[in-house]
């Protein structure tokens, strides 16, 4: 007998997600669409700009219990790198909102949970402070001796601001920093965001996060420049303008995605994406 039986047709692979070019007055639109979900979810969102302001209040303490105060400084800066992975959850209630869904805690997390690339992005965000941290230490050997060992945060900062070995390290650690930063905003503008929202793999996160800076440099920088600056500032009285600030720029994150992927097709007969 004949098995008249016709293989399936392989699937279709999804396209890559569309970019659209933003302006700034897209980013003054995305921030305030942010303040208004923060308006909208106060004690949700401002819970995870105080988790955020907490470990920055850890790492402070840790270091100065170690002895180890110089670490102070790169830690703080490097700390900032974790913003878009600790700000996944504001993603979430954005997302939420938008989509008339409820806005919990347990929702958010097993939202989170099942997006396992999400995971993979940590790790590439994590990987970018490690380099940040071991190129500090070794800067610091280079220019200051392999044995070099400071007590007191005044210790360092009147080697590194009065000294030309602490200068030279001083300037060639930001350089580093500053180029790590870029790289690491190139690769996660809309990544988290864009995995939240579709089911891709972190490479094409990071490619379409990419694409995303390489077709609107001149806005995306001033977003860059606006979340730097924001972070500094909330950062200085001892972390606590983090619990405000980080819910701003996630919140506004998800909006800006918004306005720079394009929604997702739909097969020939379904509903347009939201």
């Amino acid at each position: 007998m004949t098995d008249m039986s016709q293989p399936e047709p392989a699937a279709r692979p999804r396209p890559d997600p569309v970019v659209r070019p933003v302006t700034v007055s897209d980013i003054a639109e995305a921030i305030g669409a942010g303040l208004r979900d923060l308006q909208a979810t106060p004690l949700l969102s401002l819970s995870f700009g105080a988790l955020y302001a907490l470990g920055g209040l850890a790492i402070l303490f840790s270091v100065t219990a170690l002895g180890m105060p110089y670490l102070a400084y790169p830690l703080a800066a490097g700390f900032a790198i974790m913003g878009p992975f600790v700000a996944v959850g504001l993603y979430e209630i954005s997302r939420r909102r938008e989509q008339g869904l409820a806005v919990t805690f347990g929702g958010l997390w097993r939202t989170v949970r099942s997006r396992s690339e999400i995971g993979w992005m940590a790790f590439v965000t994590l990987f970018v402070f490690i380099i940040w941290m071991y190129q500090v230490r070794l800067l610091m050997a280079l220019f200051m001796g392999f044995n070099a060992n400071f007590t007191t945060l005044p210790q360092f900062l009147n080697v590194v601001l009065t000294t030309q070995e602490g200068l030279l390290f001083l300037a060639i650690g930001n350089i580093i920093g500053a180029v790590l930063s870029v790289i690491l905003f190139s690769l996660t503008v809309v990544s988290f965001p864009l995995l939240l929202d579709r089911d891709v793999d972190f490479i094409t996160a990071m490619i379409t996060s990419v694409r995303a800076v390489v077709a609107s440099p001149g806005p995306l920088v001033a977003w860059a420049l606006v979340i730097v600056m924001l972070l500094i500032v909330s950062a200085l009285p001892a972390f606590l303008g983090l619990i405000f600030a980080l819910p701003v720029l996630g919140h506004a994150t998800w909006h800006l995605y918004r306005r720079i992927v394009a929604p997702e097709e739909q097969p020939a007969g379904g509903e347009a994406a939201p």
